[in-house]
Order: C-alpha cells, then structure tokens, then sequence
C-alpha cells in the first residue's frame, strides 16, 4: 500500500489472570472480557502489512507499563510502548526516569491516563496534572489524550497550557457516530454533530496536537456501521489536523466489538482513497514514525 513502513500506533492486550481488568466486567464489554496476548494480534498485524505498532497501556499501573517495557523490547513487532505514569505524583520527572531505566526502558515512547475516566470533567486543568504533563514534556516524550465529550473544553484549555508538549488525541476525540446516524436518519439533527466538529478543528488549530485515526468502529453502531458512516468523521479530522499530523490505529482488541482486525484495516484503507501516496504514507506510518520516535 505505500513504501513507508506501515504503523499501527494503537493497541492493547492483556492478560486476566495477571490483572483484573473490572472495566470488562460491563455486559456489552463480555465478548471481549478474555485474554488478548500479543501472539494473537501477530499474524493479523503482519497479513496486513503492519512492520511497526505502538502498544499502549490498559490499567492505571506503573507495574503493567513495566511489563509492557520489558515485553517490547524482545518483540520485533513492537515500536514502542505508550506507558501510565502518575502525573499528580509530586516527583513526576522522577517516575518517568525510573521507567526509562526499567528493563525495556528504551521502548517508553509516550504516556496516557485515562481521562475519560475521571469524574471530574475540569481534571486536566488541575495545576497537579499540568505539572506532570509539563515533566512529560521535559523528558521529550508525547502525551496520549483519551477524553469524553464532556471533557472537551479541558482538554482544549490543557493543549493550549502546555504548549510545549505533543499531545496525540485518541479516536478522533471520541465523536458521537452512532448517536449522530440515528438522530439524522430521524431528521433530528446535522451529521456529524457540529459540536464535535467545531471543537475537533479548534484543537487542531494548535500545533502541538496530533491526532489518530482511531476507534471509530466503535463509536458506531456495533452492529451495523459501514465505512460511509465513517467517511464524514475522517474527512473533517483530515481537513483539520492533514495527514502529517493525522495517525492510524485499529484499537485491537477494543475494536473487536465492532469489527476484525483486517476489517478495521481496510476501512481505514478506504478513508484515504483519495489522498496522495506521500499523504497516505504519513496517515499509515510517517506520522506516528515521527512522533513516537520509533
């Protein structure tokens, strides 16, 4: 597909036995509520032409990131690793220089929390948290963004705090499709929701953001999304960020609800029909080469 090496800059796994993972627990999360070891992701990255991924965190631990560190660096496949670090601890320059220094140290290639987890929608404005983002910047590293609609003016208000740091926004910043299909298809509304769009072209008026092509199989509906559902929502994000700072992921195995790894692939594939070779090279591996350093 292009002569770039190809890059998936974003996928999980996991093992139950070694960590709970309660979040599984919810009824529509059981077909994915088992283990999930690298080996089973391999042979499909590969089919797909995949010569890279960015593995990222799942759980709220030091010790889960240092597994991932040491698990990277003796598998080829792997790039790097986006790992968790406290970012209200009080020593954050210190935390991050312990993981580089971790076996494996040398694939930490970025850190992310779960923000769409807090309760607090304001939590990325908390001068504690900027305090470890500025550390993360220090240490010339990017931050994953992972947010909720609802956390949308915090997370405008911290990339424009920190101007010093990269932050890669995850799944697009996490649109409505699914809602936004039903309400057009009910004459109730415009698709996509303007709100989202709006907001979307306001974060990537900075430069110090970049974002991935992420997540959208399940942001629509599970069981009947296609690819025209998510053609409007990758256009806008093209337009808006371009493909130097636009990044493919597949969410394996999250995207699993939705859609097979080949099939997440390919429709991403299809979304940039149209663009150049050299603009489709950034969209399926230059973009996260540079930004992830692999």
């Amino acid at each position: 597909m292009t002569a770039t090496p190809i890059v998936d800059a974003h996928h999980h796994m996991w093992d139950l036995k070694i960590r709970a993972q309660e979040w599984l627990r919810a009824p529509e999360l059981k077909p994915i509520w088992r283990d999930f070891p690298f080996d089973e992701l391999e042979p499909e990255a590969h089919a797909m032409g995949v010569e890279k991924t960015i593995l990222v965190q799942v759980a709220q631990t030091r010790d889960e990131t240092r597994e991932f560190l040491a698990f990277a660096a003796c598998t080829k496949l792997i790039g790097g690793v986006v790992g968790w670090t406290d970012l209200t601890a009080e020593d954050p320059a210190a935390q991050l220089d312990a993981l580089r220094h971790a076996p494996g140290g040398q694939t930490l290639k970025g850190i992310r929390h779960l923000v769409q987890d807090e309760p607090d929608p304001a939590w990325l404005t908390r001068t504690d948290v900027q305090r470890g983002l500025r550390a993360i910047a220090d240490a010339g590293l990017p931050y994953d963004l992972l947010v909720r609609p609802s956390q949308a003016a915090a997370a405008l208000d911290v990339v424009r705090a920190v101007p010093e740091l990269t932050f890669v926004l995850d799944h697009l910043g996490k649109p409505p499709i699914a809602a936004d299909a039903a309400e057009a298809s009910a004459g109730a509304g415009p698709h996509p929701d303007p709100a989202w769009s709006t907001w979307l072209r306001a974060v990537a008026a900075e430069p110090n953001v970049v974002c991935k092509l992420s997540g959208m199989v399940t942001e629509a509906d599970w069981n009947t999304w296609t690819v025209a559902d998510l053609q409007p929502y990758a256009e806008i994000a093209l337009e808006a960020f371009g493909p130097d700072r636009l990044m493919f992921g597949s969410d394996w195995p999250v995207c699993l609800l939705a859609g097979t790894y080949p099939e997440v692939f390919e429709a991403a594939k299809t979304l940039t029909d149209g663009l150049t070779p050299d603009d489709r090279a950034a969209v399926f591996g230059g973009t996260a080469t540079r930004v992830y350093g692999l």
